[in-house]
C-alpha cells in the first residue's frame, strides 16, 4: 500500500498539471523582478528627470500586469482550456466592460494625456482641486499628493482639468521684512546676501 501511494505522489508530482503552472509562476516573478531591477537602476540614474521616472514607473506596473496574463494565459493551457478563444472573447468583453466601466477608462485616458502633455510629474510640486503638495505616485488611474502635513490626497486623474506646476519654472518669492529707520542697510544687505546664499 505504501508503494502504490509513493507510486501516486511521483506520478502527481511529475505530471504536467501540477509542476509547469508553479515554473509559469515562478519565471513570473524571476522575470518581473529582473526587469523592476533593471529600471529602478536607471531610474536612480543621475540623468533621469521626473518625467523619465514617471514614464519608468508607468512602463513597470504596464510589464507587470503583462506578465501576469501571459502566465495565467500558459497556466490554462496546461489544463487544456483553449485560449485562443479566450483571448478573441476578449474584443467582445472589452466592449461591455468598456460600457460598465466609463469613469475609470475615463481616468486610464486622462492619465494617458498628463503624461503626453507633461502636466506633471513625480516629485513635482503642484496645486490640483485646491489640494497644494508633492506628487509622490503618479498612475494612469490616479494621482497621489503629499502636502506639507504629511497627508497623502489620492486624486482621479479625470477629476481635474486645471493644474498648477510649481517646478516647471523657478519661482519669485517675495519676503516683506520690517526694519527700523536706524538700521544699517549695506550691513542688511550683506547679512540677506549670505542667507540667501545658505538656502539655495
Amino acid at each position: 500500500m505504501d508503494k502504490i501511494k509513493d507510486i501516486k505522489i511521483v506520478e502527481f508530482i511529475t505530471n504536467e498539471k501540477f509542476y509547469v503552472p508553479i515554473v509559469y509562476i515562478l519565471m513570473a516573478i524571476i522575470i518581473y523582478n529582473i526587469i523592476k531591477r533593471v529600471l529602478i537602476k536607471i531610474s536612480n540614474g543621475k540623468l533621469v528627470d521626473n518625467k523619465k521616472k514617471t514614464v519608468i514607473f508607468l512602463f513597470k506596473n504596464i510589464i507587470k500586469y503583462l506578465i501576469y496574463i501571459c502566465a495565467i494565459l500558459g497556466i490554462l493551457s496546461v489544463y487544456g482550456i483553449d485560449t485562443s478563444s479566450i483571448i478573441a472573447s476578449i474584443g467582445i468583453a472589452g466592449l461591455v466592460i468598456g460600457l460598465a466601466l466609463q469613469d475609470i477608462i475615463s481616468d486610464f485616458l486622462s492619465g494617458v494625456l498628463i503624461l503626453s502633455d507633461n502636466k506633471y510629474s513625480i516629485g513635482d510640486i503642484v496645486e490640483i482641486g485646491g489640494c497644494k503638495g508633492e506628487v509622490i505616485n503618479f498612475g494612469l488611474m490616479s494621482t497621489k499628493i503629499k502636502n506639507a502635513l504629511g497627508e497623502i490626497k489620492i486624486i482621479s486623474n479625470s477629476s481635474f482639468k486645471e493644474v498648477t506646476n510649481f517646478s516647471m519654472a523657478n519661482t519669485n518669492l517675495v519676503i516683506n521684512l520690517d526694519v527700523s529707520y536706524d538700521t544699517d542697510i549695506d550691513k542688511l544687505d550683506k547679512v540677506l546676501k549670505d542667507l540667501n546664499d545658505k538656502v539655495l
